[in-house]
């Protein structure tokens, strides 16, 4: 078996387009999974004890299943529960779905690793609780989380080549059908994995930059 790199060249338009939906749905799901997963970890701990547990259960449900699973069920079983989602989008309400989940438990952590001194001053002063979260729990906790956070946005670029068995055009599909086509699997495989780990590198790197950023703030 020989590697054709001329294969490869021949189909970088291609491969360009699967890597910017690969890129959008990893951003998008970043980014929506965040902002879900900050609101339930509030509410878990701010908010009414039952709705706190119904949350609590599902996060559990969600960490406790598969990726693959839970878009099977969203994507194959949602038309019978009325629920029917193109490829792409139910792709980037599944990564959503799931990140909220971990990044949930890594804010939870964040708020409890915060001093309750700092809790308490907050509170003599007369703080709401809108303004301790804004003004004490989250410039404290982003420091804390922001390692793990960085470690779970990985996570879900990785799963983002899970989305390709719902027909996904991302990168794992296109590159995938490209092999297929024209026998050069090895190439191919060869292809995505440097690709993958391209990806994971800049995120890696971006992340730790931004720890260092946040450090030099907050002990200047």
């Amino acid at each position: 078996m020989n590697f054709d790199v001329n294969l490869i060249l021949a189909s970088l338009p291609a491969i360009f387009r699967g890597a910017l939906v690969t890129l959008s749905l990893w951003l998008g799901g970043t980014i929506g999974a965040v902002i879900l997963g900050f609101v339930v970890a509030v509410v878990r701990r701010y908010g009414p004890k039952s709705v706190a547990a119904v949350l609590s259960l599902c996060v559990e449900v969600l960490r406790g299943t598969p990726f693959l699973i839970q878009i099977f069920l969203l994507y194959y079983g949602g038309p019978y529960s009325g629920i029917a989602l193109d490829p792409i989008p139910a792709g980037l309400f599944c990564l959503c779905i799931y990140g909220a989940a971990y990044f949930s438990e890594i804010f939870r952590a964040g708020f409890l690793a915060v001093p309750r001194g700092h809790i308490e001053a907050a509170e003599c002063l007369g703080f709401t609780r809108s303004q301790m979260i804004r003004r004490i729990l989250l410039p404290e906790m982003t420091m804390l989380v922001l390692p793990p956070s960085t470690n779970m946005s990985i996570v879900l670029l990785k799963e983002t080549a899970v989305l390709s068995i719902i027909t996904v055009p991302e990168m794992t599909l296109t590159i995938s059908a490209l092999g297929s086509q024209q026998y050069a699997f090895l190439e191919s495989i060869f292809l995505l994995a440097i690709i993958y780990w391209g990806l994971v590198e800049l995120a890696g790197r971006a992340g730790r930059a931004a720890e260092t950023r946040l450090s030099r703030y907050r002990f200047s």
